[in-house]
């Protein structure tokens, strides 16, 4: 458990560093880039369109830990729109609410306990 929080925040730090550096550079134009390129129909559109899986399975699955809850509804949302920014500060919040329980942490305490 000890790897994946360092790792979760190794990720969590250089990417907002990066975001930073993209923000500073180009400003926060995302929306238009991002679905311009998937419209073009070009390799970049084609990775934002991957990605965009990845942030619907990212948002289905905190829903689903939370059993649909209103938190867990919420908290989708916010992975949805917040990508690996979200999942990093998540996971590694969870990670000690469950003392490093692997199980748990991805089953969510409810469902690893039953």
């Amino acid at each position: 458990m000890v790897l994946l929080r360092v790792l979760l925040a190794t990720m969590l730090v250089v990417l907002s560093a990066y975001t930073t550096i993209v923000i500073t550079n180009h400003g926060w134009n995302l929306l238009p880039v991002f679905f311009g390129d998937i419209a073009e129909m070009v390799w970049p559109g084609q990775f934002n369109l991957d990605f965009s899986g990845f942030l619907v399975l990212s948002a289905l699955w905190t829903a689903w830990r939370h059993h649909f809850s209103l938190l867990g509804l919420a908290l989708s949302v916010v992975a949805l729109f917040g990508g690996m920014a979200f999942l990093t500060v998540y996971l590694l919040a969870a990670s000690y609410q469950v003392r490093g329980d692997a199980r748990a942490l991805l089953l969510g305490p409810t469902r690893a306990n039953a």
